[in-house]
């Protein structure tokens, strides 16, 4: 599809500082809700200890959160499309905060998966709002390097947990690091003052939750052929990411100084990577370039799993996370140009949750194979045959770079 300027940027009823206030409360609310998830990642054996389970268990609260993430999806995203982008997203950021503060008072095992599991349904449902609310309200022309921005928050959020970690945790303990979650809140606040709701949904909104689901089951191809996508990305990503720490201290005996760095790294490269290839997409379209950034992270594989240096491993998990991340950058605008305007609160978020509950036991599996292979061929074997499988898809489905979504006057 070639490239033309739209008229969203002239015909818009937001300003710039507006469509910049939606962008921003989208990457703001990704950016909080990753913290309050891999904050976690940073205190396995300080949970298991004080919880007295193994860490396999606590390993295992990870993928309840993260099955849970469609039931967050499908009932948030449903009222943004029916209500508006801007109630739900506030109501969500509460939701998500105040359980995520809930977790840092749990005085039991069973309680804390209780907690977590349910703090998976907020985390669910923030994505999709906010990357609906970011799309339609950037400049088409812009959409690309915004979608990056939009989702390297996932990544600052993994950074901020990083850096918690190092100053946080050890001087008081792994309470206060769940209390740190429930800040999001006031974010709340900050949409409400400043965000202004999406007029591509006052446009394309229909009547009845009833009508929205027969929109979402007319485009039944699309949605599956989304949420397969989905799952290979959230293998990508949670494969390369959620037990990379533990992978450090296992097999490199790193300390928390130096864990942090390289965890510090890792998102840095995120954040490049995310911005540079939705950047990029603009100019070669957004399968290529995403197609590109599996490319990168593939030929990085083999130093990020068997470097015998930590120089080397500290490198090669900055560029590995630039093209995993890179990848991630295009989706939400490669997702909301695919989405039917109806339902684009829905198909997206709700495509993205299915993708993670289908690929939750990753972490589970990846600590599964490495008993039986060791942990830089776990980690290795179970990447490469994800990427090759996911590059075949991506090639394989269609997109709609530079859709618009505003309907002209």
């Amino acid at each position: 599809m070639s490239m033309t300027t739209s008229p969203v940027t002239s015909s818009s009823p937001l300003t710039r500082s507006q469509q910049w206030h939606a962008v921003m409360a989208g990457f703001m609310g990704w950016t909080m809700d990753a913290f309050d998830f891999f904050v976690i990642v940073f205190m396995m054996d300080q949970l298991a200890a004080n919880f007295h389970v193994s860490k396999a268990e606590i390993i295992s609260t990870i993928m309840y959160t993260l099955a849970m993430r469609p039931v967050g999806a499908l009932l948030f995203g449903v009222l943004a499309d029916r209500y508006g982008r801007r109630g739900p997203l506030m109501a969500n950021v509460v939701f998500f905060s105040v359980v995520e503060l809930l977790c840092g008072f749990a005085p039991n095992f069973a309680v804390f998966v209780v907690l977590r599991t349910v703090y998976g349904i907020g985390m669910g449902g923030e994505w999709g709002v906010g990357a609906s609310l970011a799309m339609e309200s950037a400049p088409q022309k812009w959409r690309g390097i915004l979608s990056g921005l939009l989702q390297s928050g996932y990544s600052v959020g993994y950074l901020l947990a990083a850096i918690a970690a190092r100053f946080v945790l050890p001087t008081w303990g792994w309470r206060p690091m769940f209390w740190l979650g429930g800040i999001p809140a006031l974010l709340a606040f900050y949409i409400r003052w400043h965000v202004k709701e999406s007029e591509a949904w006052r446009q394309d909104r229909v009547g009845s939750v009833g009508k929205i689901m027969k929109v979402v089951f007319q485009n039944w191809k699309l949605f599956a052929y989304l949420a397969a996508m989905m799952t290979l990305m959230m293998c990508l990503s949670h494969g390369t990411q959620d037990l990379y720490p533990d992978f450090l201290k296992s097999t490199h005996h790193v300390g928390p100084a130096t864990l942090s760095l390289i965890v510090a790294m890792m998102n840095v490269g995120a954040v490049v990577g995310a911005i540079l290839f939705g950047f990029w997409s603009e100019k070669i379209g957004r399968r290529k370039a995403l197609v590109a950034a599996l490319l990168l992270s593939l030929v990085t594989i083999p130093a990020w799993a068997f470097g015998a240096k930590l120089l080397i491993v500290g490198i090669a998990a900055f560029v590995i996370q630039v093209g995993v991340q890179g990848a991630w950058g295009i989706i939400p605008a490669h997702l909301n140009e695919l989405s039917p305007g109806a339902v684009r609160g829905l198909i997206p978020g709700l495509a993205y949750q299915l993708g993670i509950l289908f690929a939750a036991p990753t972490p589970k599996v990846e600590y599964a194979l490495q008993a039986r292979f060791g942990y830089g061929w776990a980690l290795a074997g179970f990447e490469v045959a994800t990427i090759v499988l996911l590059a075949v898809i991506v090639m394989l489905g269609k997109e709609e770079h530079g859709k618009e979504f505003l309907k002209p006057a």
